[in-house]
């Protein structure tokens, strides 16, 4: 079986502790992939950091969108896989290029939220339910995508938020997603800070407000300001 090239692509701003941890690990696990990394203007050491442990270190206008978008054009993968920086992979090179036989367009992985307590492990139930049955990935379950196709879907929208669900929504039409059992262990830590319960009610009044027509810049301001 001949093996497919693929490129992580992991867009960073102010992530000097989850760089440190994330990219030596997929460098053991993936040792035939490229690593890129787009930072979007750190302000700590993130930059340094990653340099001497990823293949190529861009830099980029603030934008996870348009980070991913340029590290798409660098990369010289054949499959792209865009990965958070808080985000783990549970599977190894042997188990990707396995999904990757059959070349499909596009896919993405189950989520874990990191931690033993019930209720994340009720909220990565949920979020893997409603990803499946709409055929809709968000950034924390490595989105993986062909590159002739993420270049006929136009690549990622160069919105503040929702981008993810967007591409997807455009990526379903051309073709089904590969759903990769494996989970990719994802921080919870935005869910401890600001609480379970008011998480939850958050996210799903983003994805409502979207869905009805709400700009994702409005969704921005709501999503990162002190509301």
């Amino acid at each position: 079986m001949h093996d497919l090239s693929y490129s992580f692509v992991i867009p960073t701003l102010n992530e000097e502790t989850s760089v440190e941890r994330l990219l030596p690990q997929l460098r053991a696990r993936f040792p035939n992939a490229q690593l890129v990394v787009v930072d979007g203007g750190s302000r700590d050491h993130t930059r340094a950091l990653a340099r001497p442990l990823c293949d190529k270190l861009i830099e980029s206008a603030p934008g996870r969108a348009r980070q991913m978008n340029l590290g798409a054009q660098q990369a010289f993968g054949e499959y792209l896989l865009f990965l958070h920086a808080d985000s783990v992979p549970g599977l190894d090179e042997c188990q990707l290029q396995l999904y990757l036989a059959s070349k499909p367009p596009w896919g993405f992985c189950r989520v874990s939220l990191e931690g033993n307590e019930m209720v994340f492990r009720i909220i990565s139930y949920f979020i893997n339910a409603r990803s499946r049955a709409t055929r809709v990935a968000t950034g924390d379950q490595m989105l993986f995508i062909h590159r002739d196709v993420m270049q006929r879907a136009g690549g990622f929208d160069d919105i503040p938020l929702m981008e993810d669900v967007a591409f997807s929504k455009r990526l379903r039409k051309l073709a089904p997603p590969q759903w990769i059992k494996e989970p990719v262990a994802t921080s919870s830590r935005r869910w401890r800070e600001a609480g379970v319960l008011r998480t939850v009610v958050k996210m799903w009044a983003l994805r409502f407000a979207y869905f009805i027509g709400v700009s994702p810049q409005h969704l921005w301001h709501y999503y990162y300001g002190d509301d």
